[in-house]
């Protein structure tokens, strides 16, 4: 008991302590990759979805036009949730509730649009590819995501000088 309440002690001590640092993780972000690095990226992404769907030519013809407009359609609302999110940081203990509660309903909206966008290109998908490739579809996008963040963490691990990820509580 008396190790609990010492640890407990320790902790709410040193909380206070840590809170700047937590705070100021956005600063120890890398960059974002720059636009050649993003065309790469997608280039890559269309090479391996083209491999893992095995489309056909003419399921390819059907296919790309629609995936680029639902991925356009994603990252315009990926865009718009990171800019809730970096409302809610930049505003922090300023926020009165009924603002908190307005940028809460916009995040949840934000989701609502997402899933919806995913049901309508869903069913475009099944049209154009088949109801089977478009289960391969989703797979192969998140493995495909994996791979890029395993990755982007291999490089990240070199630049620190090999050490690993920084350890957090």
């Amino acid at each position: 008991m008396k190790k609990l309440f010492h640890h407990t002690l320790v902790m709410l001590l040193t909380l206070p302590l840590l809170a700047p640092t937590a705070m100021a993780q956005d600063d120890d972000l890398p960059p974002p990759p720059s636009p050649e690095r993003m065309k790469e990226i997608k280039a890559q992404k269309a090479a391996y979805l083209t491999t893992k769907l095995a489309l056909t030519e003419s399921e390819a013809q059907q296919f790309w036009p629609i995936h680029n407009a639902y991925d356009d359609a994603q990252e315009a609302l990926r865009r718009e949730r990171q800019e809730l999110m970096k409302a809610g940081r930049q505003a922090g203990d300023a926020l009165s509730d009924a603002e908190a509660s307005a940028l809460l309903e916009k995040a949840l909206a934000n989701r609502e649009k997402e899933l919806e966008l995913e049901r309508s290109y869903n069913v475009r998908f099944k049209q154009s590819i088949g109801a089977v490739k478009t289960l391969r579809l989703y797979k192969a996008e998140r493995d495909f995501q994996r791979e890029v963040l395993r990755r982007f963490k291999e490089r990240m691990d070199e630049r620190r000088g090999g050490e690993g990820p920084p350890r957090r509580w």
